[in-house]
């Protein structure tokens, strides 16, 4: 089975933007999107598409990622729920980890939230700065959420 084990936090600055070795534009949309299962469809830089399904809650979840026909993305759009959530997602090196920070448009312009995957729960990393309050456990900012409810308040 596919684990994901992520940890998410709220970006505090830009000192992440010069360590930030590539990118990519993801324009991505659900099929159904609960609290503890989704369907994404991801379609990255114009060129590829991944269906990716989520079970599960909290930092440790299963993921199971698949590629597909970008013209078959483009034709499930039609059937998503809530709204298509565009940003663009830097890739920051950070010791043997990757801090991926997702820089959010649209509708959700303004919020700039950072991951990194671990594999496991306890596992040590090298914080950063720019790495903010920690929303792991915040079902607000998943992105099925933001999708569902747009930006959290408060």
């Amino acid at each position: 089975m596919g684990r994901e084990i992520e940890r998410k936090f709220l970006v505090t600055d830009e000192s992440w933007l010069p360590l930030a070795t590539r990118s990519n534009a993801f324009s991505q949309f659900y099929l159904f999107a609960e609290a503890d299962r989704s369907c994404r469809v991801r379609i990255v830089d114009r060129q590829f598409a991944r269906l990716t399904l989520k079970t599960g809650d909290g930092i440790d979840r299963g993921e199971f990622e698949y590629d597909i026909p970008l013209d078959d993305a483009k034709a499930l759009r039609a059937s998503a729920v809530g709204r298509l959530i565009e940003k663009t997602r830097h890739f920051v090196p950070n010791g043997p980890h990757t801090i991926e920070v997702d820089v959010f448009h649209g509708g959700l312009t303004g919020l700039i939230v950072a991951e990194i995957e671990l594999s496991d729960e306890a596992e040590a990393f090298t914080r950063p700065r720019f790495l903010g309050k920690e929303v792991s456990g915040d079902p607000r900012y998943l992105n099925r959420s933001l999708s569902l409810h747009g930006l959290p308040s408060g």
